[in-house]
């Protein structure tokens, strides 16, 4: 599980772009009812990352 420090550097490194502020939340998991009797699980908490950039950007898609 990655900090802030550590996804930074990924994309920096990734991406070769500059990165600004980097937010990071954790969404906690949800209970979902499993099988004929409906017994409850709960589902895994996970680590969501939102980055500002401040110079660049980041072609997901490249044209052909």
């Amino acid at each position: 599980k990655a900090n802030k420090h550590q996804v930074k550097q990924a994309l920096e490194k990734l991406y070769k772009v500059k990165t600004g502020e980097v937010k990071v939340m954790i969404r906690k998991g949800k209970e979902k009812k499993v099988g004929k009797k409906g017994l409850l699980k709960k589902t895994a908490d996970r680590k969501i990352a939102f980055i500002k950039l401040k110079e660049g950007k980041i072609n997901l898609f490249p044209q052909k």
